[in-house]
């Protein structure tokens, strides 16, 4: 299998060091590059193998959102993600739109910046993170209750209607009810599915 090609970008020194020892501890990525700004993103992906970039949304000359933009236009196989360093609600939106496969916060890099690299060049977005953004005006966009979205993140583990009832202190057959009704709000009629919605917009 050969090794994921990842160019990092950010403007800060000691984040860039801290990246790349996380990253050459993996046997599975080939860290190709490292640049200071967007504009240094486009030019070097140009002349470059790149799989997924690595981009921090605060960089001088060019952003990393107006970078990620034009990334996913012009070279929309390579994957982004988005490194922050606060829960800034106010890009929630403009990520999931954009496209961008991955955001989480620098705090967490370590272990999940290599978790967040392995599903979404498996075709998986990585959002974790983005649940902590989410205000409850933007959950509440898609008619799901709090309950609910406790069901579908049990669901995401695997739990049956039983199981999830026991870990909520819920019988069965109310859990049935909210598994019916989350299909019924986002018109989706598989629990897989679901789950896979609930995933790609931050929801869990």
């Amino acid at each position: 299998m050969s090794e994921i090609k990842v160019l990092l970008a950010d403007d800060h020194a000691i984040v860039m060091e801290g990246l790349e020892v996380i990253l050459s501890a993996s046997a599975e990525v080939e860290i190709v590059g490292s640049v200071f700004n967007g504009e240094e993103v486009l030019a070097f992906v140009k002349n470059n193998e790149v799989d997924l970039v690595v981009l921090d949304i605060n960089m001088p000359v060019m952003d990393g959102i107006t970078c990620a933009k034009q990334l996913k236009k012009a070279y929309p196989a390579i994957k982004i993600i988005i490194l922050t360093m606060y829960a800034q609600k106010s890009f929630v939106e403009e990520i999931v739109k954009i496209g961008i496969d991955g955001c989480l916060l620098k705090s967490n890099t370590g272990k999940e910046l290599l978790g967040a690299i392995s599903m979404v060049m498996n075709g998986r977005p990585y959002y974790d993170q983005l649940k902590a953004f989410k205000s409850e005006d933007e959950v509440r966009q898609y008619k799901l209750s709090k309950r609910e979205i406790d069901v579908i993140r049990l669901m995401a583990e695997g739990l049956t209607s039983s199981e999830i009832g026991e870990r909520l202190f819920i019988s069965e057959l109310t859990v049935q009810t909210h598994r019916k009704n989350v299909m019924r709000k986002l018109d989706l009629n598989k629990g897989l599915q679901v789950v896979q919605f609930a995933k790609d917009n931050g929801l869990i």
